[in-house]
């Protein structure tokens, strides 16, 4: 069976979503690069990939799908089995939790983290000065977030129960980048959190495709 495709660099954090995935079901998969210099994001063979000029895209023989965290569902739903099941199907209660954290991750949680990397990285990279207000006000609601996220990790080993899910790995991306910013030291305020990430950033999965994300970034 020929290896599935992703198109886009391990660099963006919504490719880098996709990848751990595929790492953890250990599937075989090829990365096409998307070059945005020339716009090529935003010609036609892409765009029948993606409507909306971005990456990633996915393909799977002849069937192609955008939308990072609707990638990984599918990459998990088709490869699931009894012992890498990372959406909890076959138990609704479990699969309704991860449900829940991935909406709080992609609501609630990533916007912050884009949010000052932009700032921190993209701005100045375009020739522009950071806006220290925009990062100082998501620094503050990351706060807050944070403090649902020790409470929960207090009761649970993972953000969705004892069990690894894709909210888990959903969020290791953002904060990957975020943690080698000045802003870091944020968590150092929530034990329960940093153990998680800890852990989380250990598994060979996530390693493997910070390699990647290092590589591509460079």
């Amino acid at each position: 069976m020929a290896p599935v495709k992703v198109f886009g660099s391990a660099a963006f954090t919504n490719v880098a979503r996709v990848l751990v995935c595929l790492e953890e079901v250990s599937a075989e998969y090829e990365i096409v690069d998307v070059d945005f210099q020339s716009k090529e994001h935003k010609g036609p063979d892409h765009l029948a990939r993606n409507p909306f000029g971005q990456v990633p895209a996915f393909q799977d023989g002849d069937l192609t799908r955008f939308q990072s965290r609707a990638i990984s569902r599918y990459v998990l739903r088709k490869h699931r089995t009894d012992e890498v099941n990372l959406l909890r199907e076959g138990d609704p209660k479990e699969s309704a939790l991860v449900d829940v954290w991935m909406d709080v991750e992609a609501l609630s949680f990533d916007p912050i983290m884009h949010s000052v990397f932009y700032q921190h990285r993209v701005v100045p990279a375009l020739g522009g000065t950071p806006d220290e207000k925009i990062i100082g006000e998501s620094v503050e609601k990351l706060r807050k977030v944070l403090e649902v996220y020790e409470a929960q990790l207090t009761k649970h080993r993972y953000l969705a129960g004892d069990f690894l899910s894709l909210v888990d790995l959903s969020h290791f991306p953002e904060t990957h980048y975020f943690m080698g910013m000045p802003y870091a030291a944020v968590f150092d305020a929530y034990p329960r959190v940093r153990a998680w990430l800890e852990e989380l950033f250990a598994r060979p999965a996530v390693k493997k495709v910070i390699a990647l994300m290092a590589k591509d970034f460079n």
